[in-house]
């Protein structure tokens, strides 16, 4: 066999090469090309139907939908919104429903790729549409599960992210979807709770300061007008508020430039700066009241994250490390990561709890009955329970304690501005 002859069986062994490369190699579906359209038109029994559909262009739109039996009439593209990209911010409860539904979807033998085809063609929210139209184009184009909600941390937080890595791992992923779905739903509840017991008395207090503010602007001043007409001496409760108003009516900007600033720099503070963070914590657990239910809640969010975790198949030390942030307060925070380090270094999970005197005994004992059993998730599932119970009824407590608190509040400010501007009518008319 000549050189040239040897040249030309190697050119063509590398091309035939190079092809079975090419077929071997899956495409991923670009759908970055896919343009949403809105169309309408009739089928074959001459009713009209519309909808809308992604599609590379109207041509190709047409002729899929020529496909289907139906006549397209109108296809155009789909308007978008005036102002930026339509739609709410997608909330943790539409991740725990997105988590249920699939979870129920791939128990019933529905393929990944089709279930996540179903839910987003269910969804109103065109973030949450749009979010799981990505995960589909990800998973079609050969990333795993974990690999395209990585892609969405600000939706999908580390502890989901670790919980479907190791379902993924485990071959369970329906099952882990299904308790994420039952642990986010009762974390959420929990935090809703917690924020129903904050916002009441913070709103009536606010509408309270807001009241007082307008009557020394503009009610106080008329009074002290009338009684500058009659020229009798005034009581010092009446010239105490007067003064106050004088004040307020002087220097109302000022008071709204302070208020302002205030806000600001402590939402700047408390998002920027840990150790404020962490000073607010501390000082919000020693609260009475209060800080029995934010103990109580940390003490429940930390039992089921880690028993969720850990019945995940996700081993304790990483789990302690997800389950730290998912405390709701930097105080256990950081607990967790001391006892992370503890438990690192072989010390049993219960001996690490009792080292950052934070846990009541009877969870401390719990933790240690449930990894002499081997049954540790199931124990701190039941830990879980009793707390969010305890914050359940602290919530309610609290709710009935508040209430006259902040009648008396309100009867303070307005009705004591009342009494001091009819003060002075009383002593004129017992003069008379």
């Amino acid at each position: 066999m000549t050189v040239a002859e040897l040249a030309r069986n190697r050119g063509k062994l590398m091309a035939v090469t190079r092809s079975a490369a090419k077929k071997s190699v899956p495409v991923a579906r670009d759908t970055k090309l896919l343009v949403p359209f809105v169309w309408e038109g009739t089928d074959k029994r001459g009713i009209k139907m519309k909808g809308e559909q992604e599609a590379r262009n109207a041509n190709l739109l047409r002729a899929e939908l020529r496909r289907q039996g139906i006549t397209p009439n109108v296809v155009k593209p789909k308007p978008k919104p005036l102002f930026g990209q339509a739609g709410s911010p997608i909330t943790p409860k539409e991740i725990a429903f997105f988590s249920r539904q699939m979870a129920t979807m791939m128990k019933s033998g529905v393929p990944i790729v089709q279930a996540l085809e179903i839910i987003g063609g269910g969804q109103k929210n065109v973030r949450m549409k749009k979010l799981v139209g990505d995960l589909r184009a990800d998973i079609e184009g050969g990333s795993s599960m974990h690999e395209a909600i990585s892609k969405h941390p600000v939706q999908f937080d580390e502890l989901y992210r670790n919980l479907v890595k190791a379902g993924e791992a485990a071959g369970v992923l329906e099952t882990v979807l299904d308790t994420i779905a039952t642990y986010k739903e009762n974390i959420e509840t929990l935090k809703g709770k917690i924020k129903k017991a904050l916002f009441y008395p913070a709103m009536t207090v606010a509408v309270a300061i807001l009241v007082s503010a307008v009557l020394l602007i503009f009610v106080v001043p008329q009074f002290e007008a009338t009684f500058a007409d009659f020229g009798a001496e005034l009581p010092a409760f009446t010239k105490a508020v007067m003064a106050c108003s004088r004040v307020a009516v002087s220097y109302w900007w000022l008071a709204l430039i302070v208020t302002g600033g205030a806000i600001f720099a402590f939402i700047f503070f408390k998002k920027r700066s840990l150790a404020f963070q962490h000073f607010l914590d501390r000082m919000i657990l020693k609260v009475p009241v209060i800080g029995e239910l934010m103990h109580n809640s940390s003490i429940a969010r930390f039992a089921r994250t880690t028993a969720v975790t850990f019945k995940a198949g996700v081993p304790l030390v990483e789990a302690l490390d997800t389950v730290a942030g998912a405390t709701g307060n930097t105080v256990y925070e950081k607990a967790v990561h001391r006892m992370k380090d503890d438990v690192s270094v072989g010390y049993p999970l219960n001996m690490a709890m009792k080292q950052t005197a934070l846990f009541p005994h009877m969870v401390i004992q719990m933790t240690a009955i449930g990894e002499e059993a081997g049954a540790l998730d199931t124990m701190l599932i039941k830990v879980a329970e009793y707390y969010e119970q305890e914050v359940n009824n602290a919530v309610d407590a609290l709710s009935s304690l508040i209430e006259p608190m902040i009648m008396v509040v309100l009867g303070i400010l307005v009705g004591g501005m009342v009494i001091a501007m009819y003060l002075p009518i009383f002593k004129l008319a017992a003069t008379i």
